[in-house]
Order: structure tokens, then sequence, then C-alpha cells
């Protein structure tokens, strides 16, 4: 297994992985050596495209929530969804989906930050500053992509 760390913003991205398969990820003040993989980069550095070359552990078949990670993980770069279509989607609550996200071992591979509150954009860990940039990364490159 490979591990290593990129930047997004004022954040580190850890990125533990093999091949195209993502084990774990998260964010951090201090950096992690080590390479991540290329899509990641370039994400991170603000080009647009999503990650879904990239495979998650998350969607292994019998992973906790992998149903709801799966939906998540269909979500398009600069669109999001609310918890409760996800729930809807899948006959479960809105909590559930929330649970899930909190619970997600690859952000960003499993694109949590595009799932909203209907009032706002709800949570993030370790901090909903991070969603709201990558959120607005998104829309931006968007708008640019389509006008």
């Amino acid at each position: 297994m490979r591990e290593g760390s990129c930047r997004f913003g004022l954040w580190h991205v850890h990125v533990h992985w093999s091949r195209s398969l993502v084990r774990l990820v998260r964010f951090s003040l201090h950096p992690l050596e080590g390479a991540v993989p290329l899509p990641i980069q370039r994400y991170c550095a603000g080009f647009p495209g999503d990650l879904r070359e990239l495979q998650s552990i998350a969607l292994s078949p019998g992973y906790p929530y992998s149903e709801v990670y799966r939906r998540v993980w269909e979500i398009p770069y600069g669109h999001t969804k609310t918890y409760g279509d996800i729930a809807r989607d899948l006959g479960i609550s809105p909590r559930q989906v929330g649970l899930a996200m909190k619970r997600n071992p690859t952000p960003l591979v499993i694109p949590c930050h595009r799932v909203v509150s209907r009032t706002g954009p709800g949570g993030f860990t370790p901090d909903p500053a991070i969603k709201e940039a990558l959120l607005s990364m998104e829309r931006r490159n968007t708008r640019c992509l389509s006008g």
C-alpha cells in the first residue's frame, strides 16, 4: 500500500492507496510524505473532472453502507443531491445517509461533499469549510466549462 498527501487550500489530503483502489482519504493540517494518485492531485489543484476512474474500498460488496456510497459515487462533478434525495432513492432515512457520509473512508473518491442538507451545505469532517470550498471550486469550474 502507498500513502502520501497533496494540498487543497490550507489542508493536506492524505491518501492511502494501491493501484487504482483508494482505501483511505483524510484531511489534515500536516503533510504526509509520498505521492497520491494523479487524478486526486489534479482534482485538488482545481482541474475539473471527477474521480470515477478510481475505486474506493467503500464500493466493495458487503462494505457497510456500500449501497449509499455507490449512489453518492454517481453524483456528477458540479452537482449536488440532498440527504433526503439519496434516502428516498434507497428507501432509508436521511439520518442513515448522514451517518454513512460521516463514516465515508474515502471522501473525494466517494464525493460526500456533494450531499447537502435541504437548508444548507450540511456537515463535513474535519471542517465544514472544506465542503464549502470543494463545492465552490466545482461550481466555478462547471460554469467555466459551460460558459
